[in-house]
């Protein structure tokens, strides 16, 4: 049947980006896995401790099914701001168990529901979903952060990759011929302005 193809493809999907996503912190100090790395402080950490919210909401408590840890009510504004980052006090171990704990609460309800069990989003403008909605929203939500996560790595240590698990690094031959592409990429930029003035 469709639906559960769908909802299968969909939860591999999800299980392979988070699992990419948490590769990105393989081998990083615990200063570079905390510190911000963007204008508004977007972190790795961070990161993976917002979407462990994400995922015990939107696969928890939007079906009748809370997780058993306490998550920001959605309309806390400040609670839900806390979870972009991550205190000196937070390890590193209890910010990615929690995230693990949050997904497989959330694969145990999407292996538990159909495809269309239906939800409530209170702040979604259609507010009354579907399963399929959420699951394709969290995918969404998991790949974009993992594709922050890519770009925030390389701008680390120069690793890149999407495969799950850890991070290869980067050796000097390599890093070379990334130098001559990115060489390439601007002088073609440089001319397109040009052009264009």
């Amino acid at each position: 049947m469709i639906d559960d193809h769908a909802k299968t493809s969909l939860l591999d999907d999800l299980r392979w980006t988070r699992a990419s996503l948490l590769g990105k912190l393989d081998g990083l100090s615990e200063y570079d896995v905390r510190r911000p790395l963007t204008e508004t402080g977007t972190n790795l950490l961070g990161l993976v401790k917002h979407l462990a919210v994400t995922e015990a909401r939107y696969l928890g408590e939007i079906f009748g099914r809370p997780f058993s840890e306490p998550i920001p009510r959605w309309d806390d504004s400040a609670g839900n701001r806390a979870h972009l980052w991550v205190t000196a006090d937070e390890s590193r171990a209890d910010v990615v168990e929690r995230y693990r704990r949050a997904c497989a609460h959330a694969d145990a309800t999407v292996e538990a529901l159909p495809v269309d069990a239906p939800g409530h989003v209170p702040w979604w403008p259609r507010p009354d979903v579907l399963l399929f909605d959420v699951l394709v929203h969290v995918l969404t939500e998991t790949a974009r952060h993992a594709g922050h996560a890519d770009i925030m790595r390389e701008s680390l240590d120069g690793a890149t990759g999407m495969a799950a698990g850890p991070v290869p690094t980067v050796d000097e031959a390599a890093r070379a011929a990334r130098a001559e592409h990115r060489a390439t990429v601007e002088a073609a930029a440089r001319a397109a302005a040009a052009r264009s003035s």
